[in-house]
């Protein structure tokens, strides 16, 4: 039977753990929250995959505030966890400080970057620009006005990495669409509007999108919802979200953060570290095909998607990253 501890983000509650003997895995949620139905959401899948699995248990932790982070996995490392996994490009600098000073435990982070990896410490990335050039490609097939939008959350490399991805491949569908591109904030409050993510459709609407792709955590929860409620097409991200509107979500592109947490589990203290990178080559990234948007994917529009997957995978199609330059060859993300 599964075991789960959830420990609020308090001191007083961070404190339950000092001393308490374990030798399991640890969750740090980021900002966004456990069930933002999209990142977070994924990570918890893959422990709770885990546990099922192994009859293991597994802690884990919503924080309330950016300083709690250091404290979290100080806690959790003093306690005996192992590995800690932390979620979202935020948590590398608080890892990178507190590994040095616990190396028998392995901490893992997905989705940041650290110049020098410290030994004990694992950082998964995503080609997310892969996934999203496929996504792009079902936009643009499946728009009618010629108009499609990108709601990202917080403004950083990583969310305009998702927007020159979807702009390359809506571009090599139709060289003439518009594309609106609209960030959500600075901060990571941005995770988490929903509201914010309604009022930026209910304005990318008004000016000719009707395909919406959002990459914003729990924000884009609002983004799908108010798409729906106007009669056109979103598309979610990270976790499978055509379920949350079915015959209104076109699509979501699949960011096995899943996948990621679940083999961290697995591997234990003996888990390699070092930098991994999954693309669509190692099935990391993709997109959702189920019951709730089989009806909006044409054959021709499948056919195209997965002719380009495999030239992607095979190296005859190179999508370009942002990284490469700061800048979109497609659009101005």
């Amino acid at each position: 039977m599964t075991l789960m501890k959830k420990l609020m983000g308090t001191a007083t509650a961070l404190a339950v753990t000092a001393g308490a003997a374990m030798a399991d895995p640890a969750l740090i949620f980021d900002l966004g929250g456990k069930f933002d139905k999209s990142f977070n959401e994924a990570a918890f899948r893959g422990a709770e995959r885990w546990a099922n699995e192994t009859g293991g248990k597994f802690f884990e932790i919503e924080l309330q505030s950016e300083a709690q982070r250091e404290q979290a996995l100080r806690r959790f490392a003093e306690a005996g966890a192992n590995p800690v996994i932390t979620t979202g490009f935020a948590f590398a600098t608080p890892v990178e400080t507190v590994a040095g000073d616990y190396p028998d435990t392995k901490f893992v982070n997905i989705d940041g970057w650290i110049p020098e990896i410290p030994d004990n410490v694992l950082m998964i990335g995503f080609q997310e620009h892969q996934g999203s050039y496929l996504v792009g490609m079902m936009a643009a097939m499946a728009s009618k006005s010629g108009t499609i939008g990108f709601i990202g959350g917080m403004d950083i490399p990583l969310i305009r990495h998702f927007g020159c991805g979807y702009a390359q491949g809506a571009k090599a569908v139709n060289p003439d669409i518009a594309i609106i591109a609209n960030m959500t904030g600075t901060t990571p409050a941005a995770w988490n509007d929903p509201v914010k993510g309604s009022e930026l459709t209910k304005a990318q609407i008004g000016q000719g999108a009707d395909v919406i792709y959002a990459a914003a955590g729990g924000t884009g929860v609002g983004v799908l919802q108010t798409a729906a409620d106007e009669n056109i097409l979103s598309i979610g991200v990270d976790s499978n979200q055509n379920h949350l509107h079915p015959g209104k979500v076109l699509t979501s592109m699949l960011k096995r953060v899943d996948v990621a947490v679940y083999e961290a589990m697995k591997a234990g203290a003996d888990l390699e570290t070092g930098s991994k990178t999954l693309g669509l080559a190692e099935d990391g990234v993709g997109y959702a095909m189920d019951e709730n948007n089989a009806p909006l994917v044409s054959d021709e529009m499948a056919a195209a998607v997965e002719e380009a997957r495999a030239k992607i995978i095979s190296g005859d199609l190179e999508v370009v990253s942002y990284y490469a330059n700061d800048s979109c060859p497609a659009h101005d993300f």
